[in-house]
């Protein structure tokens, strides 16, 4: 490392330090109080050590370990007259930085969308303390605990695991507060859900101690509010919702409170809610997984649907610039026209005018259709309908005789201008398909209004003999060449026995 290198570290260490002292103080206050409320089956430090290294930075773990030795110190040193020297710094060095270890392997994990990690967290580390300390005792201790060594190691994990589950899943929905969508909380199901589990754990307290098999039915009870938290709000119901759970189980375990204590009967309500609780984590975690992925392809198709709409916009537009130059060059070819037309009268040749003249104005109206079938400037003054029926594509539909009376209801002027050109597109586009693919005539409906909280347009069009089925090839190419339209614009394309459906949204309602 370069002196620079070695002087920033030193300034930023420095910097940290009060910090750093600040947290090893809290951490080891938190340590020293939980323990007074703990027990074997519920060892809440372990919750506060996992905690605490999820929430803080790795910078950070130093002062934590700091903090760590200090609270074994005043709990432990006392005790080296009884368990001895060896057994008070081996078991009390080697907790936290095993823990920090199994944290550290996770970290990627962690820093990802996915909660599923905390479950093999609080796994290994209940493991790996619960086990190592009951080895510690065998070792160290004249006396080791009496009893089936199961058993024992059992408890430990147990008491490690659900601290571990109470604590840490609320030290990091606090962590993460921003990402939770708090609104949610306020609606009838979550209230509801949190608000059954609360009633039914005040419940449990107030149950008498001698009817302890009411109580723990009381308890059990409470994963049905913690499933519908988790079925509702993902990985953050089950956080909030299973540490209430095991909060009130320990509330209600009917023991002395000294750290040595132990109760079965709440042992095995423990263990039932530990299961659920890990159910639980899990379920939510794949909920929150998929919830993610649903918000992230909705964002995705949200956002090709823009490009798509951005896409016909820009296309329609470009062929609105082209057929104002076509115009401009059909408006200065008709002035020519007629300067040579005034020519030629002046100068006796009224025949040959005449004919140039009729010529001109023939040319000149089909000039004038073609242009307004490749982009209707007349929709943008009075609206679809009109467009259709006074421009090109009216007269050239008219002249195949094949097209029954049309019927055309709603205003399509109060749909905005691209709706009204992608309808246009969407309903020439049907009709041309009918009229090469399919015989016998057509009949062509639209309906403009507002159906709900979403205004549109609703376009049929269809053979005028309901007997007659389209083919399925017709079929296939209407939904190739129709879908892109209608999916741009929040719409849906349906292909019956004779007839094409198409519906499309307005871009500011749907």
């Amino acid at each position: 490392m370069s002196r620079d290198g070695l002087i920033t570290r030193i300034q930023s260490g420095i910097l940290t330090l009060p910090a750093g002292l600040l947290a090893a103080t809290l951490y080891a206050i938190a340590c020293w109080s939980t323990r007074h409320i703990s027990l074997d089956q519920f060892f809440l430090p372990s919750g506060i050590r996992v905690a605490a290294l999820l929430v803080t930075p790795v910078r950070m773990w130093p002062y934590l370990l700091l903090g760590e030795y200090a609270y074994f110190a005043e709990m432990r040193l006392p005790l080296v007259g009884t368990y001895g020297l060896e057994w008070v710094l081996v078991s009390s060095a080697y907790q936290f930085p095993l823990v920090a270890l199994i944290v550290y392997l996770h970290r990627r994990a962690v820093s990802g969308k996915s909660q599923a990690w905390m479950l093999t967290i609080a796994a290994t580390a209940a493991l790996a303390v619960g086990v190592g300390n009951l080895v510690l005792m065998h070792a160290y201790w004249q006396s080791p605990p009496a009893g089936d060594v199961f058993v024992i190691a059992s408890r430990f994990m147990l008491g490690h695991y659900v601290a571990i589950l109470t604590i840490a899943p609320m030290a990091v929905l606090w962590s993460r507060r921003k990402e939770v969508d708090w609104p949610t909380w306020r609606e009838p199901p979550s209230t509801s859900a949190a608000a059954s589990l609360l009633a039914l754990g005040v419940a449990s307290i107030l149950i008498p101690e001698d009817a302890y098999a009411h109580k723990a039915a009381i308890l059990l009870l409470m994963v049905a509010p913690s499933i519908a938290l988790t079925c509702i709000q993902g990985w953050w119901g089950a956080a909030i919702g299973m540490p209430m759970m095991y909060v009130f189980v320990r509330i209600s375990t009917p023991v002395t409170g000294l750290p040595g204590s132990f109760d079965l009967d709440s042992f095995k309500v423990q263990l039932v809610t530990a299961l659920s609780g890990t159910a639980l984590l899990a379920l939510g975690s794949r909920i929150t997984d998929y919830y993610h992925q649903y918000l992230l392809h909705a964002k995705a198709g949200r956002q090709a649907i823009s490009n798509a709409r951005a896409s016909h916009i820009a296309g329609e537009q470009e062929l609105r610039n082209r057929v104002d130059s076509l115009r401009r060059i059909g408006e200065r070819l008709d002035a020519s026209l007629s300067d040579t037309i005034d020519w030629l009268r002046s100068n006796g040749h009224h025949d040959v005018a005449s004919n140039l003249l009729h010529v001109s104005t023939v040319h000149s109206r089909t000039f004038r259709e073609q242009t307004s079938m490749v982009y209707p400037t007349t929709m943008e003054h009075v609206g679809l309908y009109l467009a259709i029926q006074i421009g090109g594509t009216g007269d050239a539909w008219d002249q195949t005789g094949r097209l029954a009376r049309s019927s055309l209801t709603g205003d399509p002027c109060r749909l905005t201008l691209d709706l009204q050109l992608t309808a246009y597109r969407a309903l020439t586009e049907a009709v041309s398909l009918f009229l090469e693919h399919e015989r016998g005539p057509l009949r062509i409906r639209a309906r403009c209004g507002q159906f709900g909280a979403t205004r549109g347009i609703v376009i049929t069009v269809g053979i005028l003999d309901s007997r007659h089925h389209i083919s399925r090839s017709t079929m296939t190419m209407a939904i190739g060449r129709l879908s892109g339209r209608a999916q741009a614009y929040g719409g849906t394309i349906q292909c019956r026995r004779d007839r094409i459906r198409m519906f499309l949204a307005d871009s500011s309602t749907c």
